[in-house]
């Protein structure tokens, strides 16, 4: 069965232990920052920066309040990044688990890199120095030999949560539930179109400006379908020139 994280944004207290779990897991280096005059660290996700955890002040009902978003690949369930590559050996959908994998994205020439990311409704991939793609891999590697991602296994308040979809989905409404008593206008994020479930307090544009999918339909557009369309031919002239 698919699975799926439920991120409860009320719970989170902006700690980065998911931060750098992340970075750890994955082995991936620092990035060199500048003070920006805020506690949000680096600046943007990177091809070496999966996860960040978008801080944000904002005043809400004559109160400030501080909104925490830890911010990550969504793994939709239909992936436009998935189907604007057209090629499962560069990117894939993992059968047991649902998460979208850059496996070999070297395949791929630079108007399909661009094309990927401007496809994605949530502006997650990321592009490298050597012109390759990378993102969050839901720890594919510990999910498959039964362990939890690294982010959900450091969080110390319950935030972060993953587990089979129908249960994350059960335990989304029931969190949904609660939050609403005290947060009247709390909503889960585009939950039936992606395995990262967001739950927040108030509008998702306060948290961060792609919380919410710009496309809600999940389409990509008219000239990107036109190109996956003729690209099995393209391809083929490219191989007899």
């Amino acid at each position: 069965m698919s699975k799926s994280f439920l991120i409860d944004t009320t719970r989170c207290t902006a700690c980065r232990g998911c931060q750098v779990a992340c970075k750890q897991w994955h082995d991936l280096p620092a990035e060199k920052t500048i003070n920006r005059g805020t506690y949000e660290n680096p600046a943007d996700l990177s091809f070496n920066t999966y996860k960040l955890v978008r801080m944000r002040e904002e005043v809400i009902n004559r109160k400030l309040n501080w909104l925490f978003f830890p911010e990550q690949c969504r793994h939709c369930i239909e992936a436009t990044c998935l189907e604007t590559a057209g090629d499962p050996e560069a990117i894939y959908r993992d059968d047991k688990t649902g998460a979208i994998i850059f496996a070999n994205t070297k395949r791929l020439n630079a108007d399909e890199i661009t094309e990927i990311i401007e496809s994605c409704p949530y502006n997650i991939p990321r592009k490298g120095p050597d012109g390759t793609l990378a993102k969050c891999d839901m720890c594919i590697d510990r999910v498959v030999n039964g362990l939890v991602p690294a982010c959900v296994a450091t969080c110390p308040t319950g935030a972060m949560n993953f587990g089979d979809r129908n249960e994350i989905l059960a335990l989304a409404g029931k969190q949904l539930a609660v939050a609403k008593k005290k947060y009247p206008k709390a909503m889960l994020i585009d939950a039936d179109d992606v395995s990262v479930i967001y739950l927040v307090a108030y509008e998702p544009k306060l948290y961060c400006d792609d919380a919410m999918a710009s496309n809600a339909v999940f389409d990509i557009t008219r000239q990107m379908a036109l190109k996956q369309m003729i690209r099995p031919l393209t391809n083929i002239a490219s191989r007899l020139l």
